[in-house]
């Protein structure tokens, strides 16, 4: 294999190993943190590129445009936890069905009001030659978000206050509420921080693909067969996850095609969750937690 092929391979295998990290982040927080089985995940992530879509169509330029989509996700969020979400802690099997029901709920409205599309973002910065081969600068700029974004939460869960709240409340939320934590506040945020990552992730990906009501499909199977294989925890579960499983698909693909590269990596999962049912996490560090 030449320098060139091997560059490719690489470049690959980052873009592969980004988006099961950003289809995933905002789905292992909700769940790593909370318990909660988020089924509309996706329409989150559709939500985010949605805003950028249209803030972008609107003259926003695209960075701007990101930022209203992350903050459309993350105010659906808010208002999904505030109404409903909240009333589910405790009923987890609820729950799914719920989150799923408002799912399938959001897609439809959006098919409703904007219609089967949206006009498409053309994607920005250009590309460089390599050889024969031309690199996307744009889709360098995932694969940096994409190793980016855990460092960031592990930073904000381990350093902060919040974090230290939110930790102590998914661990034992009646001793958090003996010394003073406002549990509703907690949950409301994490909640809020896993809806902002899903649709930071329909953000940064709402330039390479066509926005329309069902384009959460095109993420949540990534999303949850990494959430699945790595455990609720970002930086000890969903990294090495995304790394393994995204290792394993960019080698199929790679000499069998795109057909055989996704059945290789539902395979993976199957045998990993049998080696490690609780999850990569748990193997690698025991814990739960972000």
């Amino acid at each position: 294999m030449t320098q060139v092929e091997l560059i490719a391979l690489a470049y690959q295998f980052g873009l592969a190993v980004a988006f099961l990290i950003l289809s995933a982040a905002g789905l292992a927080v909700i769940f790593g943190m909370m318990g909660i089985v988020n089924m509309a995940h996706g329409e989150l992530i559709m939500i985010g590129a949605y805003g950028t879509s249209i803030a972008n169509r609107h003259g926003l330029p695209l960075v701007l445009a990101a930022l209203c989509g992350v903050l459309a996700s993350t105010a659906t969020g808010v208002l999904l936890e505030r109404t409903v979400i909240r009333r589910f802690y405790d009923r987890p099997s609820e729950s799914l069905v719920m989150t799923w029901a408002i799912g399938l709920f959001i897609s439809q409205a959006a098919l409703i009001v904007f219609g089967p599309s949206l006009p498409s973002i053309s994607s920005p910065l250009g590309s460089v030659a390599f050889g024969g081969f031309s690199l996307s600068i744009y889709g360098l700029l995932l694969i940096a978000f994409g190793l980016a974004v855990p460092v960031a939460i592990y930073l904000l869960l381990s350093t902060t206050t919040f974090g230290l709240h939110a930790r102590a409340t998914m661990q034992n939320v009646e001793v958090a509420r003996a010394i003073g934590i406002n549990s509703g506040s907690v949950y409301s945020a994490t909640f809020a921080l896993g809806a902002g990552l899903a649709g930071l992730a329909g953000a940064l990906y709402a330039p390479t693909m066509s926005a329309v009501p069902n384009m959460g499909g095109s993420f949540i199977v990534q999303a949850f067969v990494t959430v699945v294989t790595g455990g609720g925890n970002l930086v000890y579960g969903t990294l090495p996850a995304a790394a393994g499983l995204g290792l394993v698909q960019t080698a199929l693909t790679a000499v069998f095609g795109n057909l055989v590269g996704v059945l290789g990596l539902l395979a993976a999962v199957i045998v990993s969750a049998k080696l490690f049912p609780n999850g990569l996490a748990h193997r690698l560090s025991g814990k739960r937690f972000s």
